[in-house]
């Protein structure tokens, strides 16, 4: 994980959606890509859309808008 602990705030929304193991089944890279890509928004509002893609893209079994498939 990007420095080797997820943030607060991700961590939580995850929780609460039931999503953490969803989350710990994708690679190492791809979970670094979500996180990144939510630290590195400058507004609240694009740090959320982007939270709620990565939550929404996990419950369904996407990944950056495509099927994902656990290997």
């Amino acid at each position: 994980m990007v420095d080797g602990a997820l943030p607060d705030f991700v961590r939580t929304a995850l929780e609460s959606r039931g999503l953490i193991d969803a989350f710990g089944q994708r690679s190492i890279a791809q979970q670094e890509h979500y996180v990144r890509r939510i630290l590195r928004a400058q507004r609240s509002e694009t740090v959320q859309r982007r939270l709620d893609q990565m939550l929404d893209e996990l419950e369904g079994g996407f990944y950056m808008k495509r099927p994902w498939v656990a290997r």
